[in-house]
């Protein structure tokens, strides 16, 4: 896949690129919708005989229209979105920096610039997007600015259980700690990637060594509490039970900063320093302070059971 990013106002000429059926959307979680939508346009493109495209934009849209600075978390950071639309047989990545000056242009001059004038010759698109300045631009208005050059499939609304499958529902689900409902939205388990950094060694101490890890870039972090996930390191993935919280039972009270630490089932490497990627699957219960030492391995037993017997069942 060829990913080309583009500053407003691009320079390329619509020679520069072949015949494109492109898929529209900001696309955080390139969840079942998204995946629904992507699919479209590399279908379409294999039956024109063109190449597929996917656009996007960074930043998230909210960060440059918002009133206030505004600190975005996402459900796939722009490298996992890459990863992912790849996986997808995408052909073109086009990531469109979304600054003032471009979220001003009329819905005419989007399409013109940014449609006809990249060779598209088709638009596949949700039914509720919208492009141009103020969102002007809709699906309905797509036929009339589309000045002939190109045709568009728009995708219906995907619901499942009566809702309607989109990454703000996935978000709610994320900070409520609902990984099942958050994973079946996705269509894959929740993931984010990070480094392993050196922590305080308690976990080592009482037996129950765990890998801190500090994320890579600015995902959501699921509801503060203890879940069962896998671990992908050293080309293979681990199950484990992972505390994301503040370590009541230890912490200075004035300590406000979050952990994420993993204990991880048959391992016993020195990771420091290793990129790692966690799979978030079930919370098990809610972050707690226990009244000493013993009260705490008790229940890590216990939760290192629950998550074995989860992932027994899953691969049952």
């Amino acid at each position: 896949m060829k990913v080309i990013t583009l500053h407003h106002p691009h320079s390329i000429e619509i020679n520069d690129l072949p015949p494109l059926a492109m898929a529209l959307g900001y696309f955080d979680g390139v969840h079942r919708g998204h995946q629904e939508v992507i699919g479209t346009a590399v279908d379409k493109a294999k039956e024109l005989n063109i190449e597929s495209a996917v656009m996007t934009f960074d930043p998230h849209p909210s960060v440059v229209l918002g009133r206030k600075h505004k600190h975005v978390q996402y459900i796939t950071p722009l490298s996992d979105k890459t990863e992912i639309i790849q996986n997808l047989g995408v052909d073109y990545l086009f990531i469109v920096r979304f600054t003032s000056e471009f979220a001003n242009l009329h819905p005419q001059e989007f399409i013109d610039q940014y449609i006809i004038g990249l060779h598209v010759q088709h638009v596949v698109a949700g039914f509720d997007y919208t492009y141009g300045r103020l969102g002007k631009g809709t699906m309905e208005s797509l036929p009339f600015h589309s000045r002939n050059m190109f045709q568009s499939t728009v995708i219906p609304k995907l619901e499942m259980e009566e809702e309607k499958v989109s990454s703000t529902l996935i978000r709610h689900h994320l900070k409520e700690g609902n990984m099942g409902e958050a994973n079946e939205l996705l269509g894959r388990s929740y993931s984010m990637t990070g480094t392993v950094i050196h922590g305080d060694k308690r976990g080592r101490k009482i037996g129950f060594p765990t890998a801190n890890i500090t994320p890579s870039d600015e995902y959501i972090t699921p509801k503060i509490g203890v879940y069962a996930v896998r671990l992908y390191i050293y080309d293979t993935w681990y199950n484990g039970v992972c505390n994301v919280g503040y370590k009541p039972t230890f912490k200075d009270p004035n300590d406000y900063s979050l952990s994420i630490e993993v204990h991880i089932f048959n391992f016993d490497s020195s990771i420091y320093g290793e990129e790692v990627k966690i799979e978030w699957h079930e919370r098990l219960r809610d972050e707690k302070k226990f009244n000493g030492i013993e009260q705490l391995i008790a229940q890590i037993e216990k939760d290192k059971g629950r998550a074995l017997e989860y992932f027994q069942n899953l691969n049952a």
